[in-house]
């Protein structure tokens, strides 16, 4: 367990115990790495994340976590998943495809105040069409720390159809007889030896 450096004092470390099953529970729940833990160490009670953690790779048992209290008047920046609502038109109508590029944003915000997630109605993007990190409504809570240039999602025209064409044309020639190029003399070389 470590925490935000204190004025006039060094950062220090200490090692807890803690029930891993318990941990990984949280780090599998919805706001995973985000979620607000109470920790209490003897008297004293803390609001901690998960800051890092290690996980047997064979097992997927929990090894280690790194615990960072907080202090909940600061903000600080965290990862939150974006999650794309509706149908969208460009796909639906005009057969094109959706394509969820970034799927984290990092936002800076007071620790009560992360949200689980970032929703994105994506109903209206026709094909061609896209949503950029600054195309997001303001919202009070946070603020997007990421690129205002970084695409979140567009919608583009399928790959497939567009080599579709070049591989009828490609079918087509090869359904079709191939042109015989003879070797040897042609009528005309023959016809002046008969003269």
């Amino acid at each position: 367990l470590y925490g935000a450096r204190k004025e006039g004092q060094a950062p220090e470390g200490t090692s807890v115990a803690v029930d891993p099953r318990e941990v990984m529970r949280i780090l599998r729940s919805e706001s995973g790495v985000n979620t607000l833990i109470n920790l209490k160490l003897g008297e004293a009670e803390s609001r901690v994340m998960v800051r890092d953690y290690q996980v047997d790779p064979i097992t997927s048992r929990l090894l280690h976590a790194d615990f960072y209290a907080l202090a909940m008047d600061r903000a600080l920046q965290v990862a939150v998943p974006i999650v794309l609502k509706g149908e969208t038109q460009g796909v639906k109508v005009q057969g094109g495809l959706l394509d969820f590029i970034t799927r984290e944003l990092q936002v800076e915000c007071l620790p009560a105040d992360i949200p689980e997630h970032i929703d994105i109605d994506v109903s209206e993007l026709g094909l061609h069409q896209s949503v950029r990190v600054r195309d997001l409504p303001v919202n009070p809570k946070w603020k997007p720390v990421t690129d205002g240039d970084t695409m979140i999602v567009h919608v583009v025209v399928p790959r497939a159809e567009e080599a579709a064409p070049a591989a009828e044309a490609g079918a087509a020639a090869a359904g079709s007889e191939p042109e015989v190029i003879k070797k040897g003399k042609t009528d005309k070389d023959e016809e002046p030896a008969k003269k």
